[in-house]
């Protein structure tokens, strides 16, 4: 049986950078490079007799684009990810200053 840890190595060497950026596009003149948020994770273990497993999964969300005219460098979000990102955070942050308010208060 293989070793697990040099697999999920393997299969790891390219998340990272290049999952989060994209290659680069060049369209009508424009260059564009993709931008993504990417969480990724992956597990293995075996036991005595050589009996063993591992997984992994990922999740990547496109929020937009370096977008290079001319001399000129900008980056423009893709909003509806941005927001798919941004609303569960404002929402835990949200939740987080409610309680720490609620425990100054006493």
């Amino acid at each position: 049986m293989p070793n697990i840890a040099l697999e999920l190595g393997r299969m790891s060497a390219s998340i990272g950078v290049n999952s989060a950026y994209g290659e680069q596009q060049d369209v009508d003149g424009v260059r564009l490079v993709p931008v993504a948020a990417t969480w990724t994770g992956f597990g293995g273990g075996s036991d005595e007799a050589g009996n063993g497993g591992g997984g992994g999964g990922g999740f990547s969300a496109p929020i937009g684009a370096y977008v290079r005219r001319g001399d000129t460098l900008t980056f423009e979000p893709n909003v509806v990810s941005l927001l798919a990102v941004g609303i569960p955070f404002v929402w835990v942050a949200g939740r987080a200053l409610a309680r720490i308010i609620r425990v100054l208060k006493k």
